[in-house]
This record gives C-alpha cells, sequence and structure tokens, in this order.
C-alpha cells in the first residue's frame, strides 16, 4: 500500500449531497470539508470507506413527537377530553366546594355568644329557693358557643360570684340560632348563713372567650323586677346548661 492522500470533493459531489445536508450550517460544512477518501495502489482504484459520519452537534433533530404506544391510550391512540376534571381514585374533582360550607354549625362559623348576638333575660323562681334563672338565646344567623360561666355584677358590686364546680358540663355549651340556653344563680343562703345582703338594681352578664376569665365580647343588661333582686355573700352561679332544668338542678 502506497501513502493516503486526501482527495478534495469534487464538485460533483457536492451535487449529489441529500438536499438536507446542503442546509446544514457552519458545523457540518467544516465535517463535510473534513472528509477525505483513500485509495490503495491495488489496481481498483478509490474505494468508498463508507457514509460520513456527522457529530450530534451538526444534525438537525426535530422535536419528538407524542406517539400513542400500545395500550398507553385510548384505542384511537387520541385523548379524549371531557368538561370535568381528571378522576383519581374514581371520584371527579369538581369546583362545587369553592364556595365554602354554609352550615352554621361547621366550626369556622360558630363564634362565642355575648350580648351582641343574643337576647338575655332573668326571672326569679319559687323552686329552688332564693335561685334566680339567666336565659340566653341565639339571636344570631350562626352556631355560637355558650364558654364557662356567666360572670355576675350586681351594680358596683366588687367581687365575682364563684361557679359551683359541680355543675361544669362536659362539653361547650353549642347554640343553633333560635335556641337557649342556661345558667341558675343562688342568690342568698336558705338558711340566714349569708353576709352583707343588699338588694340589686342593675345586673350586669358579662361573657367569656374562649379560654377562662377571657374577654367574650359585649355583656348583657338583663330587667331586673322593679323591686330589684335581693342577694347576699352566698351568691354563686352555674356553668352555662343546655336546659334550664339542669341549670336550677331539678
Amino acid at each position: 500500500m502506497s501513502a493516503f492522500r486526501s482527495t478534495p470533493p469534487t464538485s460533483t459531489s457536492r451535487a449529489t449531497l441529500p438536499r438536507a445536508g446542503r442546509r446544514l450550517g457552519g458545523a457540518a460544512a467544516l465535517a463535510l470539508a473534513a472528509l477525505a477518501l483513500t485509495a490503495c495502489q491495488d489496481g481498483k482504484g478509490l474505494q468508498d470507506e463508507g457514509a460520513a459520519t456527522f457529530p450530534d452537534s451538526a444534525v438537525a433533530t426535530p422535536s419528538a413527537t407524542a406517539t400513542p404506544g400500545a395500550g398507553s391510550g385510548p384505542a384511537s391512540g387520541s385523548a379524549t377530553k371531557t368538561g370535568s376534571a381528571t378522576k383519581s381514585g374514581g371520584a371527579k374533582a369538581t369546583g362545587g366546594d369553592a364556595k365554602g360550607s354554609s352550615d352554621p354549625s361547621a366550626e369556622g362559623d360558630r363564634v362565642t355568644c355575648n350580648g351582641s348576638n343574643t337576647a338575655v333575660t332573668v326571672q326569679a323562681v319559687s323552686r329552688p329557693l332564693n335561685h334566680m334563672l339567666i336565659t340566653v338565646k341565639n339571636t344570631g344567623k350562626k352556631n355560637c358557643d355558650l364558654t364557662y360561666y356567666p360572670v355576675l355584677r350586681f351594680d358596683e358590686m366588687q367581687w365575682a360570684p364563684a361557679a359551683r364546680k359541680d355543675t361544669q358540663p362536659q362539653a361547650v355549651v353549642t347554640l343553633a340560632p333560635g335556641q337557649s340556653g342556661y345558667a341558675g344563680a343562688l342568690l342568698s343562703a336558705a338558711d340566714g348563713s349569708g353576709e352583707g345582703g343588699v338588694t340589686g338594681h342593675r345586673l350586669t352578664i358579662a361573657f367569656q372567650g374562649r379560654t377562662p376569665h377571657s374577654d367574650g365580647g359585649a355583656s348583657a343588661v338583663p330587667s331586673l323586677p322593679a323591686a330589684g333582686v335581693y342577694y347576699d355573700s352566698s351568691l354563686t352561679v352555674t356553668y352555662w346548661q343546655q336546659s334550664a332544668s339542669d341549670a336550677l338542678g331539678s
């Protein structure tokens, strides 16, 4: 074999290049210019070393086109559009809940009962002796919670009546719109053992918030009998109850 020599491409070879090859950019043109054919002195003349190999960067690759494969979609090979969201686990997602719940018992729709969303009345009762019934009616549009117990204050009283722990319910009393809750108050000792007896003419009832002794909002000032209400140091109250009978212990 004699020494190899490079033969530049002739005008004929440039004409026979595929049309796509002629559109290649500068990288492809450099690759074509570097192509050489080798010849052996065996009497057979020039031999083709095979098709030229171009670097990947010199070949324009068309963007991939999604082609459904066997079993990868509907039998027709095309996606089917529907008016609803994609189903997951057999349930179809819809926008029906976007407006939120209108249920007044839902957690986000519950408020604390106080003087701004309730009507409060008090009533002296004959049984048990020396007791008063406090009634709170939900006049709002949402469920409200009666938390803990009412805080009573007659006139300018400087002390707060204690709550009877044995009356604490197992759950917070929740009032639906139009529903009423109750608490009872022992005004004075039946045996006369109480001290500092006085007649009150104005009663303020404060409500507690979500934590004990916190501010639950507006207070209520229910009407009292014209003669007032007599009370002494025995004054105590029950926790809020769901029924009047529970509030009076009857």
